[in-house]
């Protein structure tokens, strides 16, 4: 499950995107927000099973 700021990419994909919002329903439709090579604002509507979380992939080297 998503929750609202969190980075997400497409699990085929690279481009990062930030959770906007989550529509409700029997299948999560999460709907994403990131920034074209143009600087262009796009808006995108996903699956739940489509994404995979960013945030938890980072990988912290030394301490």
């Amino acid at each position: 499950m998503f929750k609202l700021g969190q980075n997400v990419q497409q699990e085929s994909g690279d481009q990062i995107m930030e959770v906007i919002d989550l529509e409700p329903g029997v299948i999560k439709n999460v709907i994403t927000e990131w920034k074209d090579e143009l600087g262009n604002t796009m808006i995108g509507k996903f699956s739940e099973l489509q994404l995979t979380d960013v945030d938890s992939e980072k990988i912290t080297i030394g301490s």
